[in-house]
């Protein structure tokens, strides 16, 4: 199960999202002129992409204006790239998302735009593509930031403390616990002659609430099966390959991702991936915000 749930989520993503947590970042830093453009905010593709990732809870900076700790320590963010594929007739972007080391952490749906005017077109096509983030739940976990705890016991050591030392060190740990505000004990321990006695009672995290949301989201996956005679044959491509059925007609078109069976498919009404489950291939895309699975007849 949870070697399918990270495979869902390489898929949502277009990318290898499951190998690099994006709650690891604690930016996304955005640049004011892309690599695509002549000039600045062109299309007001910048100031869009800050604002959509903004709405779903990043912590979003452009590329001249970095916070201190960022601009210290640049592993701190992912550097938002806009990958532009656009034809003559059809505007095309991907975001894609790379770390200090110029590793791809996430890559996004194509979105495409048959508007005439470039804005316009900019924008529905980003917009498009940003649905691949709709399944991202951010919080920064600031795991590039923590170093490893060290702790020291030393509760079966102790066997024997003379009532001095015992009530100094009482007095010590109910002294830490005012200053904190605490009404109860995190840490509870007693040393005498005749016990030693040590419960830490730091809450400990837990990810039960987790799985049960996640499980919660598959049941609402609707899946659709295949019509038999529904013969789909794949014909290689410089980029994938194209779905024809016995007509021939072409009826859906294969991107290659960067994982082995796992690609971008496109009809002329549908966007999504198509990746192998359990012997069979497997078209997921949205529909009316809906998560639907269409098992397919493909033979390569």
């Amino acid at each position: 199960m949870k070697t399918f749930i990270a495979l869902l989520f390489v898929c949502i993503g277009y990318s290898a999202y499951a190998q690099t947590n994006l709650n690891d970042y604690k930016y996304i830093i955005v640049p004011k002129k892309f690599d695509s453009f002549k000039e600045t905010n062109e299309f007001q593709t910048s100031t869009l992409i800050k604002y959509l990732f903004n709405g779903k809870g990043f912590n979003v900076v452009y590329d001249d204006a970095l916070p201190s700790d960022l601009n210290t320590n640049r592993c701190l963010g992912l550097l938002v790239e806009l990958q532009d594929d656009s034809s003559l007739f059809t505007t095309k972007t991907i975001i894609v998302l790379k770390d200090c080391n110029d590793n791809t952490v996430f890559t996004s749906m194509q979105g495409t735009s048959k508007e005439k005017e470039y804005k316009q077109a900019y924008t529905e096509s980003i917009r498009e593509a940003m649905r691949s983030f709709n399944g991202v739940e951010y919080a920064y976990t600031g795991k590039s930031e923590k170093n490893e705890a060290v702790t020291v016991s030393f509760r079966n050591d102790v066997k024997k403390l003379d009532e001095d030392k015992v009530d100094e060190m009482s007095n010590i740990e109910s002294a830490k616990m005012e200053e904190k505000g605490g009404d109860s004990k995190i840490v509870a321990e007693e040393a005498t002659e005749t016990t030693q006695y040590y419960k830490d009672n730091t809450p400990v995290d837990s990810n039960i609430k987790k799985a049960e949301k996640e499980i919660t989201t598959f049941k609402k996956v609707e899946l659709k099966k295949p019509n038999v005679d529904d013969i789909w044959y794949a014909q290689a491509t410089n980029v994938g390959f194209q779905l024809v059925d016995s007509t021939p007609k072409v009826r859906m078109n294969l991107l290659k991702s960067s994982v082995d069976n796992i690609f971008m498919g496109k009809t002329d009404t549908k966007n999504g991936i198509v990746f192998q489950k359990e012997g069979s291939w497997i078209f997921e895309y949205y529909e009316n915000d809906k998560l639907v699975q269409e098992e397919l007849n493909i033979k390569f």
